[in-house]
């Protein structure tokens, strides 16, 4: 008996199933919004608003003392619109499903997946933690602990939701140093067969070829802030720089003398170098802009995130840090100037999000389909028309998405 024709919703179906499978950074984040976010029709660059819980200071004593219920929230943009084009004949609509997936929408997948994941590793430029030294690889376990230690530093839940995204060449290294630490004879075995790591040091472990690479900024110059004394929020003033000179990146990681992390949560100095000791860590800022330093003295003002994207905060719930830079604190960047370094990632499934939404179906074509999934948090649509002059069906197949990032604490940049 002849084969039942392929119809544009099975092969829609289809190609949702391959998508999922094809993905490797974007299927450890946070995907599962309620209805409101993937809402039917949308366009590109609508944005969708995600809120955040309000953090307390709370009390000691029995008496009353009411806060403020602040909720923040995070704009995440619907604003990439990825797909493919292919053209079938009426011929390969006699295939079956199994061989017309192998033939057109594995290949065409696989060029979408790998097009979201880029996108989605991209958020490591809202990182301000980051382990290793940029330009030297990795090769002990030592930074994959201090990796896991920042996390718990920021109180990112030992939950099972904990992933390492590294490069091939990051993996190469690790599995070769880190070959049956902790590991199961079973285990061992994999590691060998699969080239992976697995399971190791509280994290699950992905290759991922979309692993972004950063350049440190060309610095120069004794950098130190400003006479000004108790700079706080996202814009600090500093001076000192090579003049006029693009002394920083977006994505350089800075840090100010006298100014220390400390624990969201019972504020105190995270100290995880020193112990013993009062003065703790220096805390890492994000530098979030290009920066461009002035002529004459190098002056150059240095826009900065830390934790849910803050400035220096220095008290109240949403405190960051010990203290604000004082008058000509000295001026730290992570990173030999100009260095260039593939940017891994240790992370909590909750510190980023990807957001989907459902394209509009258009009228006057052969077919149009559209499958999404509100567990897997995707939606994908499929055009078919038909030429007649080549007995052929060109398609078109387009997935609308945004990236954002929910927490920057639950994660942490592997520099290599």
């Amino acid at each position: 008996m002849a084969n039942q024709l392929l119809t544009i919703s099975m092969i829609t179906r289809e190609a949702l199933r391959v998508l999922e499978n094809n993905l490797v950074f974007t299927k450890h984040v946070r995907r599962d919004f309620d209805e409101n976010y993937g809402r039917a029709g949308a366009k590109i660059g609508t944005v969708l608003n995600i809120r955040k819980p309000p953090r307390y200071i709370g009390r000691v004593g029995q008496g009353l003392q009411i806060e403020d219920a602040t909720e923040t929230s995070v704009a995440l943009a619907l604003n990439i619109q990825r797909g493919v084009d292919i053209a079938f004949t009426s011929q390969d609509l006699a295939l079956s499903i199994d061989d017309f997936s192998d033939r057109f929408i594995v290949p065409a997948i696989a060029n979408v997946a790998n097009g979201i994941d880029y996108d989605g590793l991209s958020q490591y430029v809202n990182i301000f933690n980051i382990v290793g030294t940029p330009g030297t690889p990795p090769t002990t376990a030592d930074t994959y602990l201090s990796a896991g230690v920042d996390l718990d530093n920021m109180m990112a839940p030992r939950d099972g939701s904990r992933c390492v995204v590294i490069s091939p060449k990051m993996q190469a290294n690790a599995v070769s140093a880190l070959k049956g630490l902790f590991q199961s004879a079973e285990r061992i075995r994999e590691q060998y067969d699969s080239g992976e790591m697995g399971i190791a040091l509280g994290f699950d472990w992905f290759m991922d070829q979309n692993v972004r690479t950063a350049t440190v900024g060309t610095q120069g110059g004794t950098p130190v802030t400003t006479a000004a004394v108790g700079q706080t929020g996202s814009s600090i003033l500093t001076t000192g720089w090579t003049a006029s000179t693009q002394v920083l990146n977006k994505g350089d990681v800075v840090q100010f003398t006298g100014v220390y992390a400390v624990n969201g949560q019972n504020r105190q100095t995270v100290n995880m170098e020193n112990p013993g000791t009062l003065t703790g860590n220096l805390a890492n800022w994000v530098v979030t802009a290009n920066v461009t330093s002035g002529s004459g003295a190098g002056a150059a003002t240095i826009p900065i995130a830390g934790p849910d994207g803050n400035g220096i905060i220095t008290s109240g719930p949403f405190q960051n840090a010990s203290a604000s830079p004082t008058a000509s604190s000295t001026v730290y960047v992570v990173g030999t100037g100009g260095t260039t370094s593939p940017q891994g990632l240790a992370f909590h499934k909750d510190a980023f999000a990807m957001g989907c939404a459902d394209l509009p179906l258009p009228g006057g074509v052969d077919m149009a389909s559209r499958v999404n999934d509100k567990q897997l948090g995707m939606s994908l649509r499929l055009i078919r028309a038909y030429d007649i002059n080549t007995d052929r069906f060109p398609t078109r197949l387009d997935i609308l998405y945004g990236w954002t990032t929910l927490y920057p604490q639950l994660a942490v940049r592997i520099a290599s």
